[in-house]
């Protein structure tokens, strides 16, 4: 009973001990070979500490009870050494019959030091192996950084302590057997996962970050640092994948106010207005390509806080304005050209381009239809842009026929189901319409539904019990 060592609120250690103290003098055999002496004291503290984890307290006659029953037992197996396994099943026994659910978390909790040992046990072999071979798991992190083989250890360590806090034992043999597969738990106590970042509202006005106050971007150069710096704090603040949607119509109220900038400076250096325009709209087009371009450096070279390049993604494709659709072009081109040596360039990873088709917007002779040329010549070179439909069939297209809301994919394939401004899950009435930028999901569980059709089949069962009997645990993941 020794070995647990949390605070219990104190009781008289001589009440229990005297009044029902064993008939004889017995030895209680530690799992280490040492000994120590028999005191029933040790065993409230122990069933009490117990209970305090099962939210619940003994009274007085349930304590004296389980002292009862703990002496007499002890005396019937008639020996001066006990050995503390056995111990511990005539304590038990004892909990079981006083209080079941204490009995339980007794159950649980006993093997503690055997559990923990296994389990960093786990963490240094993983941490050993991210030392000297490195970690190929996850393709945007380079193990070869200090910072990165840091997060990794981190988050092996997390992975363990979710399993063993947080899982029941049917979802790990579920995770184990195959059945169901739980992504990135080794972020899943600490933070969210893909997001839809409404990158507009926090420029909007200016905001604070870290200890300083970023004000609003003034001309579309400082508003492509800013929001670069946003990505990857915020990025690194969660896992999954990071998306800001709409990047087009993000950028163009920026773009017109370097166009009007460009205007005044050439004016007062006594250019014609035609000449001034078309000089000012060639350095907005200059602004675009090296944003652009930044971008594709800082996010595929600089690693986020928790170690590795972010899964960040951005929509474009259904802004109508002159500097919306300059924003999609531009885009467009510098990933068709790719970054590096002169003769050998190649397109880069992040982020990751997504095209929203809109038939109306970009088919034969629409107001969209040289944007629609600019993402078909990109993907002539490139495997980018990915195409989403906006007017076919399906979610995504019904939601944005019937609401004119676009669902932009969060990383590679995760889409956000409706929440709805007053109604929430179900729109309160005709006028209630759903939200999706600035939201996110919380976590992302995969069935393997061949295996759980094989499972049904050869137990004889119906598909949709088995398929139930899986589902259940994933809402508690």
């Amino acid at each position: 009973m020794a070995e647990y060592a949390e605070p219990v609120a104190k009781t008289d250690d001589n009440y229990y001990g005297e009044k029902f103290k064993p008939n004889k003098e017995v030895v209680v055999i530690k799992k280490d070979g040492s000994t120590e002496a028999f005191n029933v004291q040790k065993v409230i503290v122990a069933v009490g500490k117990s209970a305090y984890r099962a939210l619940t307290k003994f009274s007085e006659e349930e304590k004296e009870e389980i002292c009862r029953f703990v002496c007499d037992k002890v005396d019937e197996l008639d020996t001066n050494e006990v050995p503390i396994a056995i111990m511990h099943n005539i304590v038990e026994s004892a909990l079981e019959q006083v209080k079941p659910i204490v009995a339980k978390s007794y159950r649980d909790y006993r093997n503690y030091k055997q559990d923990f040992v296994s389990m960093l046990d786990d963490v240094y072999k993983k941490s050993q192996s991210i030392m000297y071979i490195g970690d190929k798991e996850n393709a945007n992190t380079d193990s070869a950084l200090v910072s990165t083989k840091r997060s990794l250890v981190f988050n092996q360590l997390n992975k363990e302590l979710y399993q063993k806090f947080f899982l029941t034992t049917e979802e790990i043999q579920a995770c184990r057997d195959g059945y169901i597969y739980i992504h990135d738990m080794s972020a899943r106590r600490d933070t969210m996962n893909c997001c839809l970042f409404d990158v507009e509202h926090v420029l909007s006005g200016g905001f604070e970050m870290g200890n300083i106050w970023y004000n609003e971007p003034k001309t579309l150069d400082t508003a492509f640092d800013v929001i670069g710096d946003i990505v990857l704090s915020a990025a690194s603040q969660q896992y999954g994948g990071f998306t800001v949607p709409s990047v087009d119509n993000i950028l163009e109220p920026y773009a017109e106010k370097s166009y009007k900038k460009y205007i005044a400076k050439y004016e007062r250096l006594g250019v014609d207005k035609e000449t001034a325009e078309a000089e000012a709209y060639a350095d907005v087009v200059r602004d675009f390509e090296q944003g652009f371009q930044g971008w594709e450096y800082k996010f595929n070279t600089v690693a986020s806080s928790r170690g590795d390049y972010p899964f960040i993604t951005v929509t474009a494709g259904t802004g109508t304005g002159r500097f919306a659709k300059l924003a999609t072009i531009s885009m467009l081109n510098v990933r068709r050209r790719g970054q590096g040596k002169a003769e050998c360039k190649k397109p880069v990873l992040f982020p990751k381009i997504v095209f929203l088709y809109d038939e109306n917007l970009h088919g034969p002779g629409k107001p969209l239809e040289d944007v629609f040329e600019a993402g078909v010549e990109c993907s002539a070179k490139t495997m980018y842009p990915d195409w989403l439909s906006l007017t076919g069939k399906g979610y995504i297209a019904s939601m944005y026929k019937q609401y004119g809301k676009i669902i932009s994919p969060m990383g590679c394939r995760a889409f956000l189901s409706p929440w709805y401004e007053r109604g929430g899950m179900h729109p309160a009435d005709d006028e209630d319409t759903p939200i999706f930028v600035g939201r996110f999901n919380i976590g992302a569980v995969s069935l393997h539904l061949p295996m759980i059709l094989a499972k049904a089949r050869h137990e004889s069962r119906d598909f949709y019990e088995v398929l139930d009997y899986y589902l259940s645990p994933i809402t508690a993941c």
